[in-house]
């Protein structure tokens, strides 16, 4: 039976990982889907809040019987293992098509949008107004933000913190925030070169954002459900400007590798409408379409 659930959790962990590379499909609607979403909310409360407290204590012992090793281990080796597999693929296919993989997110994020504010049942003037509120905040923010940012060891720590967060929400993608602090390709490069250095540094950005935010957001998701809803939701459509495949680059900066990259970018409509066009048009449809098939697995 342990054996059973220990595959079983590894497959999910798999999934969920699979998810978290994409923007717009989120790990914890994949957690969400499989019957593991409360648990593993819980499980992350529990060592968030009662490890670092019993450390500090000097009492290891309680602390290392303190983590669920049963449940924990299988998910996050699963989740490591898609990362790890799936990223130069991912990477390779943003190098080389990159109008098609960001029209395919593009789908996927605007229907993110519709899927995330489609857990408030009842809209009126106030939430409609904090959705407006949060449209224009991210609709600001990604304008401010770089196409890339700086290549230090604080920022991928920084990301690390603000995508955890986003991933532990069902329908909302740590991978899209990524996109939006300009940190997403950068990252994937490191799983796909094993840049360990760069995937610690995140990894424990991670561990410090579960353990200070995980709290806040419970706390937030269950006294103003609704406005919380409302603003994320309003934040992802303002911020799907940043996914748009049709760019024209205004300035460039060199990175740390010595590649030319872009520094400053504004959208643009495609020069003409041929099969190339028609074709991103329609992996934005499939991206939608993906989206409403995940909603409707979870109805059912």
């Amino acid at each position: 039976m342990k054996k059973t659930r220990s595959l079983r959790l590894l497959l999910t962990g798999f999934f969920m990982g699979m998810a978290d590379l994409i923007p717009g499909v989120s790990g914890g609607t994949v957690a969400f889907i499989s019957g593991i979403y409360e648990e593993l909310l819980e499980s992350i409360k529990n060592v968030s809040s009662n490890v670092p407290r019993l450390l500090l204590k000097r009492k290891f012992i309680s602390a290392f019987k303190t983590v669920p090793y049963e449940f924990l281990v299988p998910l996050f080796l699963g989740i490591f293992a898609a990362i790890i597999s799936l990223s130069r693929l991912l990477s390779s296919l943003i190098q080389n098509y990159p109008t098609y993989i960001w029209s395919f997110f593009f789908g996927l994020v605007l229907a993110s949008t519709w899927l995330v504010a489609k857990r408030i049942k009842s809209w009126n003037l106030k939430y409609f107004t904090c959705f407006i509120i949060g449209t224009l905040i991210g609709y600001f923010i990604v304008g401010q933000v770089p196409g890339t940012t700086p290549e230090t060891l604080p920022m991928f720590f920084l990301s690390g913190a603000l995508a955890i967060i986003a991933m532990i929400l069902p329908g909302i993608s740590g991978s899209f925030i990524l996109l939006i602090i300009g940190k997403y390709a950068q990252i994937l490069e490191a799983a796909k070169e094993l840049n360990f250095v760069v995937l610690v540094t995140v990894m424990f950005g991670a561990v410090f954002g579960l353990a200070l935010f995980s709290r806040v957001l419970s706390w937030l998701f269950s006294k103003h459900h609704n406005i919380s809803v409302a603003i994320l939701s309003g934040f992802m459509l303002g911020s799907v400007r940043k996914l748009w495949p049709w760019k024209e680059v205004l300035l460039t900066r060199m990175n740390s590798h010595g590649e030319i990259v872009p520094l400053i970018e504004k959208n643009i409509l495609p020069n003409s409408f041929g099969l190339e066009v028609l074709f991103a048009i329609a992996l934005m449809i499939v991206g939608v379409g993906i989206i409403v098939w995940i909603d409707r697995l979870k109805l059912d």
